[in-house]
């Protein structure tokens, strides 16, 4: 197969793939985001499970990602959905981080252009350790930023899964044709070798006939 099949376009989609997920996997990290933390973790095995198969000519390893393709879809299109408040979610729970925690993404308080301060109440009363964070003049809000994260992932796992289709149906296709070029021959290639050779008995000549010949 050439370099510009589907396989080399579904090496080079594998590739993008695994570096936005680790990508997203940073920021992540960096915003305490156990959920997509743990996502991300999948995305990026599986990722690497494609990239091998398609390499190695292993087809089961590419239905394993095409599989999980559908499923991570469908997993950013809810966090789209609950950025963007869809459905009564809200992005202001604590469901990214499975409730353990009160942390939001990364991107809430550096995003670009945004201006991060921390402002102490004066209140009396108030622990004087206790603060809270002003961030304004963002030029994109955190949670457009979450949901173009989101829809990259979507596309590129779309793409993915297109071409994930096509290639196993060329390796199988290839596999079948082996197998019917190989079938031609199965009779000679099955047909046990004769160990034995099979012998006669050899009639004994008649000494008469012997004599005869002799005299002539």
């Amino acid at each position: 197969m050439g370099c510009c099949t589907g396989r080399c376009t579904l090496i080079f989609l594998c590739s993008l793939q695994l570096l936005a997920a680790l990508e997203r996997q940073i920021f992540d990290f960096l915003g305490f985001q156990w959920a997509p933390i743990l996502g991300n973790f999948l995305q990026i095995i599986v990722v690497i499970l494609g990239l091998f198969g398609t390499i190695q000519f292993r087809p089961r390893y590419i239905v394993v990602y095409t599989v999980w393709t559908a499923l991570w879809v469908t997993w950013n299109v809810f966090i789209i959905c609950f950025y963007l408040e869809v459905g009564g979610l809200s992005k202001e729970t604590d469901l990214m981080t499975f409730n353990i925690s009160m942390h939001r993404s990364w991107w809430r308080e550096h995003g670009p252009g945004c201006i991060r301060r921390v402002v102490r109440p004066s209140a009396p009363g108030i622990l004087e350790d206790y603060s809270y964070v002003s961030v304004t003049g963002c030029i994109i809000d955190f949670q457009y930023l979450e949901v173009i994260h989101s829809a990259i992932q979507i596309l590129l796992s779309l793409i993915g899964f297109v071409y994930a289709c096509y290639v196993i149906s060329i390796f199988m296709e290839e596999e079948d044709s082996f197998d019917f070029i190989g079938g031609l021959d199965t009779y000679s290639y099955r047909q046990p070798p004769q160990e034995h050779v099979e012998l006669k008995p050899v009639k004994p000549v008649e000494k008469q006939k012997l004599l005869h010949l002799s005299s002539c």
